[in-house]
């Protein structure tokens, strides 16, 4: 498995960045990759609750298979190459005064055969700049908002 970790401090209380993210199908109004955003279920947050998202040519899934309100998001994409294996990103809070520092940790287990971990390795690589993204938009999303 290739794990790949990114971080910033919001300068938002955690319940308003928690607030940002537990609007699963709303990410397109921050996340500067995503062109367009849906839910894909009834159910808007939760586990099981499910997203579209557009990102360019690329039609993903994402479900949430982790929900600790204040605390964790988790989601598997699904809709990136099968030989990719499973890929997940986890968004983690704390508060840390009147900002919350927020990690996105981006998984992908490719299998452990050695071309395959090398294939995981550099799509981390890649979807750690997309995650360098998200936490921009996020962060000026909310700081502009106060």
């Amino acid at each position: 498995m290739s794990t790949a970790v990114r971080t910033a401090t919001i300068a938002a209380p955690i319940d308003q960045v928690w607030a940002a993210l537990a609007d699963f199908g709303a990410i397109a109004e921050w996340a500067g990759t995503v062109d367009h955003s849906c839910l894909t279920t009834e159910q808007a947050d939760g586990l099981g609750a499910a997203r579209r998202v557009q990102v360019g040519r690329n039609a993903l899934i994402e479900r949430i298979i982790t929900w600790e309100p204040g605390v964790s998001l988790g989601y598997e994409i699904d809709g990136l190459p099968a030989l990719l294996g499973r890929v997940t990103n986890t968004w983690t809070l704390t508060a840390s005064g009147d900002a919350t520092d927020v990690a996105l940790t981006t998984e992908v287990d490719a299998g452990r055969r050695p071309p395959r971990r090398l294939l995981a390795n550099a799509v981390v690589r890649k979807l750690s700049e997309a995650s360098d993204t998200m936490l921009a938009g996020l962060t000026t999303h909310l700081e502009e908002a106060r």
